[in-house]
């Protein structure tokens, strides 16, 4: 993405005994999401966390969204009018309290 992009972060911290159905979340889960931003999502990329910093060690998030916009506005109008049916999908596929950033790209 372009320098001065926006990009949504959202998270899912990794803890036994939580859920994180990552074939509903690919299939599923994005493509709704995609769908109801339109145009202003202008890019996406799904991450499932393999493992942490130290070998052998478990990954400190089971998985990872983002999604790329021109601007915090674009993101805000976009997701602001269908913020409830997309976190009310969230329990079709995980049981863990995401953590959402915004981040400006920088490079």
């Amino acid at each position: 993405m372009k320098k001065g992009s926006i990009k949504v972060s959202v998270i899912y911290p990794n803890s036994e005994g939580k859920k994180f159905d990552m074939d509903y979340y690919c299939h599923k889960h994005v493509p709704m999401v995609g769908s109801l931003l339109g145009d202003a999502l202008k890019a996406a990329t799904v991450e499932m966390g393999i493992g942490g910093g130290a070998p052998g060690s478990s990954a400190p998030y089971a998985g990872m969204g983002n999604m790329y916009f021109n601007s915090v506005e674009e993101f805000e109008n976009a997701f602001g009018p269908n913020a409830h049916e997309i976190m009310g999908d969230l329990p079709n596929f995980t049981d863990i309290e995401p953590i959402i950033q915004v981040s400006e790209v920088m490079i």
